[in-house]
């Protein structure tokens, strides 16, 4: 089980950078955007293709985060200045992306990468030489968890915050509240003479570069990039945000970022169980809608319940008021009127 448990951890936390991503698109601009499932494509697309000619992993992987944000902006441009509609946008640059992304990776569907260095493959060179494996292992080989190397997961928490807390500052800064606001009501925005097409692009743009950097640590993670790797993403950061805001709240800003990589990493470890009690790949779509209607459905369920409680409580308030009423005001006229007899 704890063997199982430690992949689905690591896939998830960077699938969280991709569910960051759709949060800021789905959540802070409104915008439903299909892009994602190109753009993640395109970040694993760029990575492999450059690693494969022998570029260093690093900036294999910005190219790939960059290439993402070049994807989001032309999904932003088509809204604002072709007047598409936000779906249909996200939709016509999803499917521009299969070919560009065929091109990217000179018309071959598939690149290996074993053998090739990656970003974690250079990053575990520096952390083997740490023993920091051995002494986590000595830890908890107790309870069966005893993997070939915690540098993957090391990094990835690294990468993850980074990025976390790069959102949380960004979000607060002056672009950043205009962006939430331009999300919230862009015609109020637009009266404070805020350029609403420009945020809208700015925010596309970077919400598929954390998609598409996602994408570029999933091809080096996996150790190849596939064509078809970014069906169903949209569904899978949907899912995580939807998941993470149901069980962990939306209070404040960090409160949310971090719920949403918790909910990427449940919702990893959830595919996993499912897995290992003996479902199939093809059932992973139907666990994945499952999971998304009972986050949407389960917290309606329980603000209902309260809302029925808290008014059962007030009705035997009201009650119980009502019935002492008159009581007491037979009270009051007994009392007054063996006041006036004694006088």
């Amino acid at each position: 089980m704890f063997s199982m448990l430690f992949p689905a951890f690591e896939s998830g936390v960077i699938y969280a950078i991709m569910a960051l991503g759709v949060y800021l698109s789905f959540r802070i601009l409104d915008f439903p955007d299909l892009t994602v499932d190109g753009s993640f494509v395109t970040g694993a697309g760029v990575a492999s293709i450059m690693l494969v000619n022998g570029q260093s992993p690093v900036l294999a992987t910005i190219a790939g985060m960059g290439a993402g944000f070049i994807a989001g902006c032309i999904t932003g441009v088509l809204h604002t200045k072709g007047k598409i509609n936000p779906l249909l946008s996200g939709i016509l640059m999803m499917i521009a992306l299969y070919s560009i992304n065929l091109r990217i990776m000179n018309d071959r569907p598939n690149i290996p990468l074993l053998g090739q260095e990656t970003l974690f493959s250079m990053f575990r060179s520096f952390w083997e030489g740490l023993g920091i494996d051995e002494a986590l292992n000595s830890v908890f080989a107790g309870i069966g968890l005893d993997p070939t190397t915690w540098s993957i997961m090391a990094l990835m928490i690294l990468v993850t915050f980074t990025i976390k807390f790069f959102t949380d500052w960004f979000l607060r800064t002056e672009i950043g509240l205009a962006l939430r606001a331009t999300g919230d009501n862009k015609q109020m925005i637009r009266s404070f003479s805020a350029d609403t097409n420009k945020l809208t692009v700015l925010g596309l743009g970077v919400s598929n570069a954390f998609v598409a950097l996602s994408g570029a640590l999933i091809a080096q993670y996996n150790s190849f990039a596939d064509i078809g790797m970014g069906i169903g993403m949209i569904i899978i950061g949907l899912a995580s945000v939807i998941i993470g805001e149901a069980l962990f709240g939306i209070k404040t800003i960090m409160r949310t970022t971090l719920a949403v990589i918790g909910g990427a990493i449940i919702y990893r470890i959830v595919i996993g169980l499912a897995l290992e009690l003996g479902f199939k790949a093809g059932d992973l779509k139907l666990i994945t809608a499952m999971l998304v209607v009972i986050a949407l459905v389960l917290p309606k369920i329980l603000e209902g319940q309260k809302e029925r409680a808290r008014k059962k409580r007030k009705r035997s308030e009201f009650e119980k008021t009502y019935a002492l009423g008159p009581e007491k005001e037979g009270d009051n006229v007994a009392s007054t009127k063996s006041n006036s007899q004694s006088l």
